[in-house]
């Protein structure tokens, strides 16, 4: 079976990220500010900078605590991204003067509140892709208008995985309490790594030299470095992996969350816009789910793309599908010997769960050739990826977008 839902054309090939310039990001706000308040929102263009650099950034240049700082969606370092971000108790004057390396400031303007993740609507993109096969301008075009009409399989993509690829297997080894496979893929594969010392303190690592590995291991890996200290020490593999950061270990169970979606989207990839009896349809107006009891009464619905079939983010709290669509999610969980009660883990890492559309709408587009490349432009609501766009365009998977 094709993991593409655009299988009968053929890819454009290509490269992208190629410069920061070739990857344009910008935020569709969900609502403008109103003009007053205690809360300045600061619309800025990056490049080579992630959303967490550019609030360290200001809140050091302004005296601003970096918490106290907003922001709605987070972007990429290799893009050029435009982004609002909230700022409590400067004036437009102190922002709009400022020279920061790989920061402009557009607009600043008032707001009552802070700006929190997830107030965008979506957002709007501009890509480049170098290099792409000759005359691939209408196959590009066919492959847009299929997704434009059935809409866009709304896959995490290969950038949820990690550097490795591998995060994903980490947080399955964390829910299934396999402390010592989640340090083994936490230090690395050696067969993936391509960085010379990583490389040797892995393999050191995977031969138990605990010392020889922290010996090789680089400075900058800190959570690894800090992970194979806890175990010299001889603290239990549990131990030492739990001593990791939370933000981080709840990032790897949620990359579990998100492959196990994946694998869904790809299940469904044949039907992404019809219903079955026992979807819980997706509300595109406000993300509210219902079951479906009767697919030919609710498919018209489908059909003007007011409502989309819904996957699990499985977590103990998710609701799950009923009648067909439920024998689908639990051949999953059967397969992965997976049960939504494991993800009641303690120490503050339990993941609760909720519904995700399979598909998204693509809208705004427009592509044309410049040259050898291609340039695409679209729109996509929050939460979705331009990855999902573009593996299906150019028919490889395009990391890092």
């Amino acid at each position: 079976m094709s993991d593409y839902l655009t299988a009968q054309f053929p890819g454009t090939g290509g490269v992208i990220k190629e410069a920061p310039e070739d990857f344009l990001v910008e935020e569709i706000p969900l609502y403008s500010p109103c003009g007053e308040g205690e809360h300045l929102y600061v619309e800025v263009e990056k490049q080579g900078l992630t959303t967490f650099d550019l609030l360290s950034r200001l809140a050091r240049t302004l005296g601003v605590r970096e918490r106290e700082l907003g922001y709605a969606g987070l972007k990429d370092a290799r893009a050029t991204t435009r982004q609002t971000v909230s700022i409590p108790g400067v004036k437009p004057d102190q922002v709009l003067g400022l020279e920061l390396e790989g920061v402009r400031i557009l607009s600043a303007r008032f707001h009552r509140n802070k700006l929190r993740p997830g107030h965008l609507a979506g957002n709007r993109f501009t890509i480049r892709i170098r290099q792409v096969r000759e005359g691939s301008l209408d196959e590009a075009r066919d492959v847009l208008h299929v997704l434009q009409n059935v809409g866009v399989p709304n896959r995490f993509g290969s950038q949820r995985y990690g550097s490795l690829g591998n995060s994903h297997l980490i947080g399955g080894a964390l829910l299934r309490q396999n402390f010592e496979e989640a340090a083994r893929q936490i230090v690395g594969d050696p067969s993936m790594i391509s960085n010379e010392r990583w490389r040797t303190g892995a393999e050191r690592f995977a031969a138990g030299d605990l010392e020889g590995a922290l010996a090789a291991l680089p400075a900058r890996y800190r959570d690894e470095r800090r992970m194979i200290h806890a175990l010299i020490e001889g603290r239990s593999a549990r131990a030492a992996v739990l001593g990791l950061p939370r933000k981080l270990l709840r990032l790897y169970l949620s990359a579990y969350q998100s492959q196990l979606f994946d694998r869904m989207v790809t299940m469904r990839l044949s039907t992404l816009d019809i219903l079955w009896a026992g979807d819980l349809a997706w509300k595109h107006d406000n993300g509210a789910c219902f079951f479906v009891e009767d697919p030919a009464f609710e498919q018209p619905r489908a059909d003007r793309f007011e409502i989309s079939p819904s996957g699990p983010l499985f977590g103990y709290k998710t609701t799950l599908a009923r009648g067909q669509a439920g024998l689908l999610e639990e051949s999953l969980r059967d397969k992965e010997k997976l049960r939504v009660e494991d993800f009641r883990l303690e120490d503050g890492l339990g993941m609760e769960g909720e519904r995700r559309p399979l598909r998204v709408p693509l809208n705004g587009v427009d592509v044309t050739a410049d040259g050898a490349d291609l340039v695409l432009a679209f729109s996509l609501p929050k939460g979705s990826y331009a990855t999902s766009v573009l593996r299906e365009v150019m028919k490889t998977e395009p990391t890092g977008a």
